[in-house]
Parts: C-alpha cells; sequence; structure tokens
C-alpha cells in the first residue's frame, strides 16, 4: 500500500487541503485511466488499484474497501505477469515473500532459487520494456489463509508456453507467493486474444423458466479458436460465474470440457467490463442461449468494448444464434448502428415458438430489430439447418451448427491482417 500512503501525503497532508476535492479526483483520474478525457462508467473493486480505492473513498468515506482474498491474490499474481512482462524487477520480487523458493530446471539442471536470482533473469536496463512474455492467470484455489494458483505464459515468438504454479500464504492482509515451480511446453499459441460474451440470466424475465448461455457454441468455438492458436476470455455484465444450457454429460465432447478444471474455472469467473482492455482482443465473439436476450444486449460497457475493437483495433465482431441479439444496438463512433446495410444472421423469430411463455418474455425481437436499424437480415429455412453471413469485419451465423464456418471466417479474417 505504498501508493496510496504517498498519496494520501502528497495530497492531504503536505497541501494541507490547499487543492479541493474535484481536483484530488481529477488527479486520481488521470493517474487511474490515463486521460481527463476518458470517461468513467463504471467504479468497482474489480479493477484492482490503490490509486483507485482512494479515489472512491473520498466521496464515500463510509463504503467498505476491503478486497476480497481473491483480488488480493489476482493482485499478487498480476504483479508478477506485469514484473516479468516488462522488466519491473521491484514489482517481481515483491510479489514473493522474502525467503521464498523457486523450484526451476534451467540451462543447469533443476536448482533452487531465491527472489532476487530469479529477478536476475531479467533486464533491469529495459525496465518497462515488453520482453515477449504474455502472462495469464489460469485458476486460483484458497483455503484459508493458504492458496495455490496456476498462471500462463506464452512466449509466442519462440513458441513456448509455461504453466507456473504457485503456492501462496496470507500475511496480514497480503498474500505472498512463497513458493514456485514451472514447466515448459511448445505451444502453437500466436498471442492473438478473443473475446467470449456470455450472460448471467438465469431465467427468461418474468417467468420462473430457467435459460443459459449455449454450452455447445462455447466449447466448439472454444476449441477451434484454441487450435489456431488463439487464447480466450469470456466476459459477462456481471462477471463470475454463468448459467449454462444444453449440457448433455452424456456426449463425450461436453463431458471432456465440464470435467477440465481450467475451462470451467473460466466459466465460474468470468470477467467484468472493467477487467477488460479493448486493445488486447483482436475479435469479439457473443455466444448464443436464451440468456443472450437479456442483459447483454444494452450493457454500455460491453458495447464500448466491442466498437472499440471493432473501429480502434480493426478486429472483428461475430456473433451466433440469440448472441445476434448482443449486437443489434452495437453503434459506431459516427452514431450509426454496426448493422445498417450490412448482412446479417442469428437465430430469427421466424423459427421461435411464439405461444410459449419464454418468447413472450423477450424485450425485442432479433431479425426485426436488425430491420428496423438498416440491417438486411438472412436465414436459412431450416432452423437446424447451418448459415453464416460475413460482411467485411462482421461475421454472423443461425445456430451451435454454424459455429465451425463462423470460426473459420472469423480466423481467415483476423490472419489476413
Amino acid at each position: 500500500m505504498k501508493i496510496i500512503s504517498t498519496l494520501i501525503s502528497a495530497f492531504f497532508f503536505i497541501s494541507s487541503f490547499s487543492q479541493d476535492k474535484e481536483e484530488i479526483k481529477e488527479k486520481l483520474l488521470v493517474n487511474i485511466y490515463g486521460s481527463k478525457q476518458q470517461k468513467v462508467i463504471n467504479y468497482d473493486k474489480s479493477f484492482v488499484s490503490d490509486d483507485k480505492l482512494l479515489y472512491e473513498s473520498i466521496d464515500r468515506p463510509e463504503v467498505n474497501l476491503t478486497l476480497s482474498d481473491k483480488e488480493l491474490i489476482e493482485q499478487t499474481l498480476n504483479n508478477y505477469i506485469e514484473g516479468s512482462s516488462y522488466n519491473k524487477l521491484n514489482i517481481l520480487k515483491e510479489s514473493f515473500s522474502k525467503d521464498a523458493t523457486l523450484y526451476l530446471t534451467g540451462k543447469n539442471g533443476f536448482k533452487q532459487y531465491s527472489p532476487d536470482e530469479y529477478a536476475n533473469f531479467f533486464s533491469p536496463g529495459k525496465k518497462g520494456k515488453f520482453n515477449g512474455r504474455i502472462g495469464e492467470i489460469i485458476s486460483i484455489d484458497i483455503t484459508n489463509d493458504i492458496a495455490t494458483a496456476k498462471v500462463e505464459i506464452l512466449i509466442p515468438n519462440r513458441k513456448w508456453r509455461f504453466i507456473d504454479l504457485f503456492l501462496l500464504k496470507k500475511f496480514t492482509n497480503q498474500w505472498k507467493i512463497i513458493s514456485k515451480t514451472a514447466t515448459r511446453e511448445s505451444s502453437n499459441e500466436t498471442g492473438n486474444k478473443i473475446l467470449f460474451v456470455v450472460s448471467n440470466t438465469d431465467y427468461y424475465l418474468g417467468t420462473d423458466i430457467p435459460t443459459g448461455n449455449s454450452f455447445d457454441e462455447i466449447i466448439l468455438a472454444y476449441e477451434m479458436f484454441k487450435d489456431a492458436g488463439f487464447n480466450i476470455d469470456v466476459i459477462s455484465p456481471k462477471g463470475g460465474a454463468i448459467p449454462l444450457k444444453y449440457l448433455n454429460t452424456s456426449e463425450n465432447k461436453k463431458k471432456e470440457y465440464l470435467y477440465d478444471s481450467d475451462f470451467m474455472y473460466a466459466l465460474k469467473n468470468t470477467k467484468k467490463p472493467t477487467q477488460v482492455h479493448s486493445t488486447d482482443y483482436k475479435a469479439i465473439y457473443y455466444v448464443g442461449g436464451g440468456s443472450a436476450m437479456f442483459n447483454v444486449p444494452k450493457n454500455k460497457e460491453i458495447q464500448k468494448i466491442a466498437i472499440d475493437i471493432y473501429e480502434k483495433q480493426k478486429g472483428v465482431i461475430s456473433a451466433v444464434c440469440h448472441g445476434t441479439a448482443g449486437i443489434v444496438y452495437l453503434k459506431k463512433s459516427n452514431g450509426e448502428y454496426l448493422v445498417k446495410n450490412k448482412r446479417v444472421n442469428g437465430f430469427p423469430e421466424d423459427h421461435e415458438k411464439k405461444d410459449r411463455a419464454y418468447f413472450k418474455s423477450f424485450p425485442f425481437l432479433i431479425r426485426n430489430t436488425i430491420e428496423k436499424h438498416g440491417g438486411k437480415f438472412f436465414y436459412s429455412s431450416s432452423p437446424l439447418e447451418a448459415h453464416v453471413e460475413v460482411d467485411g469485419r462482421l461475421v454472423t451465423g443461425q445456430n451451435p451448427a454454424s459455429v465451425p464456418k463462423l470460426v473459420n471466417e472469423v480466423i481467415k479474417i483476423v490472419n489476413l491482417k
């Protein structure tokens, strides 16, 4: 908490309140978000930053700013990733306890290292310069004051993938790495990333009818993107665990993924919009299932991420089945709907069971809304027939059967860039 102590001293003690509250907040916003002009949509603890916690406390001193153990562990692991990826040796060493032991295999065989010895693997003269290591937290398991964690480190230019295993211990209100080991394997992962969008909605609105995200549309796309060397993050409006639908545990492929602990950890711990940076992604993929009709389509934060990927990153927007609901309200920076004059596909109301309660709960209709917003909607006469529409960097599909062709089209567009 060195940063917060420094800020408190600088802003409150030394200046003796010479700056008013709004000036302090403005400086903190610039420090947190990088720009006076950037509009801050949401403030929550998922953005782990001492500056941010101080910013929140200015207006709401009564708010409980205590981070959860999971958030504190994520903070420690992200310091490890940032320190090792950008040659920031102080940050790297501070993620370990002083007497931590690292068990690693190098040129001289299997050896034990201290945090200082490990830090010497990196280049202090290149502090702040990216060295090609791409890190991602895969899983965290906490029991009282101890935890285990797994982190993936990719080095695409060498076609290497490291899995780092950590043992962590809680000291007062800090978690530190007390032990680390790692293994390396060959990898085809390129560093290209795609963002899967899912929904938190458990029931069709106003009913007791359960709904969820299509497990088929998740695992089919996940496997194909992984095989093509993509890394995948999963986002939902609220973050955390999501409901799943069409999960037949007798099917081998579904059973394989259901019992894959790393994969299911990602679905149990989906990212919040505030944890996602659009600059990381080459494409976005809206998953279908009845849930997709509700808390995704009008979520402003996810809309901004999608449009930034499309316009600023020149990336691909894709959606399948009811996932197309997620794109119907997307507007480009010029104010026009994304779908205007575009060929679009999805699961149309023409194939729905219109007399059922689930259908009557829909807040809008996919085909009707696409057409109202200037899009040209195309679909197959059979609800089970694969159908994909490609219009520039917009790729949409009708149903789970359309996923393979849709994924291939997205990969083709990304690889052509």
